[in-house]
């Protein structure tokens, strides 16, 4: 069999061109390993880019972006300029660098260039983070074990000092990568469905290359969707938690809103039906000022404010907060025990150390990024599910973003720019075929 003939098999359709097919072979390995190993992901990201930078120089097709571009070349550049006017530039470079990581949306419109590849893509981000939910399970198993026998008197304070993992390094990477993934799952399980009845009713329209999606909602996805969830539950990271309780009623209301009246009753009965560490992980919340994870938000959150106050237009500047954190804080106080190297806020994070326009300029992005996504979702309809993902996937970005810095996480903010890129897929492939049934080229960008 030859290399094409594996590639076809594995994959799906790729792009025709050696080098583009190269570029889409390395992005799906890319997005195979985002849950698995940082380094082999970004490594396989440069091969990606590399491989299409070079398809670029030789073919000269025309490049597909998302409409988005204004905001995000304006983010962009005045994250530029902070950086020049940084306390620290040598280390403001470090978080500017992570800019390029734009070009994730630009590879995915452009090497996902059939519905089975996306299909098959999604399919294996559930399998793996079905793994890394299994290896995160084990070792809270291990964690709990060991933390019963020797300090029995403090098994909460150890299981949410250390928590699990998963292959991530950290468990606030984990568990927002983990977040992401349980909203698109979910979405498939509740939503996919509607697809399926356009389909069976002739409806499916344009979207015909679309509707060439063969998920099925059988049992073994909802195992899967299970273990993703314990892992969750068992990360113990309450801003994750809220992501998927926010991005959760939004999918619930499209699947069956009357299932909201319902929804205070089924959270009292989880409530008091879960494990008491649950419980009274759940209770520390309702005492910011006594629990040191709380406790610091605020200290930090007064700090970013005073941050803003005195450098409002460029900020104190990227991966700078922690140089001059101690100047912001009252007179005489010493910082809270902690990590000060962000402020565990995406706005006020964003404003402080890249002042208000740059702030600004990325509410912009992350609003044209939901209603463009919203837009999309109006015009599908046999896939309209991925929409609905998308669209959930950016609410629940946004509420974990409200007490982490998750847009400044790389691993998370890498799955969050590949997921929120499919529904813009779903409608290029719409796109391309009215093109082909018009008589066009099939590239018409979005």
């Amino acid at each position: 069999m030859s290399v094409d003939a594996i590639l076809e098999h594995t994959c799906g359709e790729l792009p025709n061109p050696p080098l583009a097919r190269w570029a889409a072979v390395f992005f799906t390995f890319f997005v195979l390993t985002l849950q698995i190993s940082i380094a082999a992901s970004q490594a396989f990201l440069a091969g990606a880019g590399i491989f299409y930078t070079a398809h670029l120089l030789r073919s000269r097709p025309r490049i597909a972006f998302m409409p988005i571009k204004i905001p995000l070349v304006l983010f962009c550049l005045l994250s530029l300029a902070s950086s020049f006017a940084a306390t620290n530039p040598t280390v403001a470079w470090f978080a500017v660098r992570k800019l390029v990581l734009f070009l994730i949306w630009l590879l995915a419109i452009n090497l996902i260039v059939s519905a089975r590849h996306l299909r098959r893509l999604l399919k294996g981000m559930f399998a793996v983070s079905l793994l890394t939910s299994l290896v995160a399970i084990v070792q809270f198993v291990i964690e709990y074990r060991e933390v019963r026998t020797q300090h029995p008197g403090q098994v909460y304070h150890d299981l949410t000092s250390a928590r699990i993992e998963g292959f991530m390094g950290h468990w606030m990477n984990f568990g927002g990568q983990q977040m992401l993934v349980f909203v698109f799952l979910a979405t498939f399980l509740l939503l996919s469905k509607d697809g399926a009845s356009h389909r069976e009713n002739g409806n499916a329209g344009p979207e015909s290359r679309i509707s060439r999606f063969e998920f099925r909602v059988s049992p073994l996805w909802w195992a899967v969707f299970a273990f993703v969830t314990i892992s969750i539950v068992l990360n113990f990271t309450r801003s994750v938690w809220l992501g998927c309780f926010l991005a959760g009623i939004y999918l619930v209301a499209r699947w069956k809103s009357k299932v909201l009246w319902a929804l205070p009753i089924l959270l009292a009965v989880a409530y008091w039906g879960s494990p008491p560490l649950i419980r009274e992980r759940i209770q520390h919340a309702l005492h910011p000022t006594q629990e040191p994870a709380l406790s610091i938000r605020l200290e930090m959150w007064g700090v970013a404010i005073k941050m803003i106050q005195a450098h409002p237009w460029l900020g104190v500047g990227p991966n700078n907060i922690e140089e001059v954190y101690d100047l912001y804080l009252p007179p005489g106080k010493s910082p809270e025990r902690g990590y000060h190297n962000h402020l565990h806020d995406d706005f006020l994070q964003l404003g402080a150390e890249r002042g208000l326009p740059c702030l600004a300029s990325w509410v912009w992005l992350m609003v044209a990024l939901g209603w463009f996504t919203w837009k999309i979702r109006q015009r599908l309809s046999a896939q309209r599910w991925i929409a609905d993902a998308a669209f959930a996937a950016l609410l629940a970005f946004l509420a974990e973003g409200c007490f982490e810095f998750n847009f400044g996480t790389s691993p998370v903010l890498m799955v969050f720019l590949f997921l929120t890129s499919t529904p813009f897929i779903a409608m290029h492939f719409v796109i391309a075929d009215g093109s082909k049934k018009n008589g066009g080229d099939g590239v018409e960008p979005l």
